[in-house]
């Protein structure tokens, strides 16, 4: 479990980051992409917050596992 918890929060900081920088290319510079690159922006913005929801969940479960406080 601990290297759940580890792969987790990664997870969770990999998935942050990129929906950050998706949600910067969909809107402040969607002037500066072709059309093609701003459907991939706001498909990744989706993609990136899905990744955030199942990292969270996986980091509770295996917080829950090892006995650890769950916040």
């Amino acid at each position: 479990m601990e290297k759940l918890l580890g792969f987790s929060n990664g997870a969770l900081l990999a998935s942050t980051v990129g929906l950050l920088a998706t949600i910067l290319l969909a809107y402040p510079f969607a002037s500066a992409l072709p059309m093609a690159g701003q459907i991939v922006a706001h498909i990744g913005t989706l993609i990136f917050a899905t990744g955030i929801k199942i990292s969270y969940v996986a980091r509770l479960v295996s917080l829950k596992q090892l006995g650890r406080p769950v916040h």
